[in-house]
């Protein structure tokens, strides 16, 4: 039913938690996975251009927000790639799932409701409302 399905990953409790729901999701279908990190510029800052060795420190710290999916995904014998993009989540996300032809998006929300939902904006909730692709949401 699925051949690819995306794993956006921050480190975030979500999305820790969707890690299960996509490796097992990947085996069942024996999909490949794709776990995917959007680097927010304000993640980054304009320190990376004054800073010596500061781009790697980041793309160090992210690719080791990969290694408990790599770890888990080998254990199940689940190909897996990763990518690490730059810029505004949702909008990266789709356009990853459109140019990567995502049949299955499984991502962890952080449960927020109400005022904090509005105030803080929903990666889960915008890729939600603006792609086709079926998504499993994982609640931390």
């Amino acid at each position: 039913m699925y051949d690819e399905i995306l794993l956006p990953t921050d480190g975030s409790p979500g999305s820790e938690a969707a890690v299960e729901h996509a490796i097992h999701t990947a085996a069942v279908n024996d999909a490949t996975l794709h776990a995917v990190h959007v680097i927010e510029m304000t993640e980054v800052g304009d320190l990376t251009q004054d800073v010596p060795g500061t781009e790697s420190d980041v793309e160090e710290d992210v690719q080791s927000l990969f290694v408990p999916v790599k770890n888990a995904a080998t254990r199940a014998d689940v190909e897996t790639t990763t990518a690490i993009i730059e810029g505004n989540p949702p909008e990266k996300l789709i356009d990853y799932l459109e140019q990567k032809e995502i049949d299955l998006v499984v991502m962890g929300t952080h449960g927020k409701s109400g005022i904090s939902r509005v105030l803080l904006g929903s990666t889960t909730e915008e890729v939600l409302r603006n792609t086709p692709v079926p998504i499993l949401a994982v609640r931390a």
